[in-house]
């Protein structure tokens, strides 16, 4: 068979794939609580301008590669023989929640430039309420993952 190779590594994909999940998810809980100090910083001020730059980095650097090693050592997991049963329910409610994660990702970027160049108006206390969705969507991640209640 030719995916056999992946049951050979699947301790290493598991491993790589937990690794790039908790550099991801570190980001998703980072950037909302940035947000809400340059949402009260004043516009132009060095203090915006030193957020927007950790926005940016914290963004490219870290988060954008997680979310791409966390798709393709998820890919690979779910490819290897014997991981997942595709006949039950679980893992589909799973991959939206995944795929709420990635929707959540790219609107962070979104309104990270939104931040940078003045253009977003949303208060403070809107990014404190947004910080709970990565929580809420890793929480619910989790429990499919490790119970598989259906």
């Amino acid at each position: 068979m030719a995916m056999t190779w992946l049951t050979a590594a699947y301790p290493w994909l598991k491993a790589a794939h937990l690794f790039a999940i908790i550099a991801w998810m570190a980001g998703l809980f980072y950037l909302p609580r940035l947000f809400v100090y340059h949402a009260a910083a004043a516009r132009g001020s060095e203090t915006a301008a030193t957020l927007a730059l950790m926005e940016r980095r914290l963004l490219r650097g870290i988060m954008n590669p997680a979310m791409i090693a966390a798709w393709v050592f998820g890919i690979a997991l779910a490819l290897t023989p014997g991981i997942v049963d595709w006949h039950q329910g679980w893992i589909y409610l799973k991959l939206a929640a995944v795929a709420g994660l990635t929707e959540f990702h790219h609107r962070l970027a979104r309104w990270r430039k939104g931040l940078a160049d003045g253009s977003d108006t949303h208060a403070p206390r809107f990014f404190r309420f947004i910080n709970e969705i990565p929580t809420l969507l890793l929480l619910l991640i989790l429990i499919m993952v490790v119970a598989r209640p259906f």
